[in-house]
């Protein structure tokens, strides 16, 4: 095998010509200015354009990047657990005002009845007295069940609904 010569060549710089020369400030690692970082950040219009396009994409439920995250944190934002707990308490008074409504309607069956002196009206309004009520007993149980098996659910915070009706 013949040899063959190579000549390697060194250029030094003094300190002066390095820094004419040579670039330091790292320009060319892609940092990038806070104005040139607004104009690529998308707009609330273009944010919610990608949102739903990627809609589908989104896993359901996980501790980030998911639809769960976003309506947690969507929540925080809006304080939704005041909101709910809002709506709950207005629902159970519904309710209760709903109770009182049906108690009087039958009170004043009750008083109809007992008035017309029929012992077999008395008979039946007794018994369906003491069904509704039972309904009602239940209606009220069921509520409180679903009410904290929908907190437990959601980590304790209160995002289902009852419904006493």
């Amino acid at each position: 095998m013949a040899e063959e010569r190579l000549d390697l060549r060194k250029e030094i710089f003094n300190k002066a010509q390095y820094v004419k020369t040579i670039n330091t400030s790292f320009d060319e690692l892609g940092n990038t200015s806070i104005t040139e970082d607004l104009q690529i950040q998308p707009t609330v219009e273009e944010f919610f354009g990608l949102y739903n396009s990627l809609f589908y994409d989104i896993q359901a439920l996980g501790e980030t990047n998911s639809h769960q995250y976003l309506v947690q944190t969507s929540g925080e934002y809006i304080n939704f657990d005041e909101i709910s707990d809002e709506v709950q308490a207005l629902q159970a008074e519904i309710a209760q005002l709903r109770e009182d409504l049906l108690k009087a309607q039958m009170d004043l069956i009750s008083a109809q009845v007992a008035q017309s002196g029929n012992e077999e009206s008395n008979l039946i309004m007794s018994t369906a007295t003491k069904e509704l009520q039972e309904a009602n007993a239940q209606l009220v149980n069921t509520s409180t069940t679903l009410s904290e098996n929908t907190q437990t659910s959601t980590g304790g915070s209160n995002t289902g609904t009852s419904s006493n009706y």
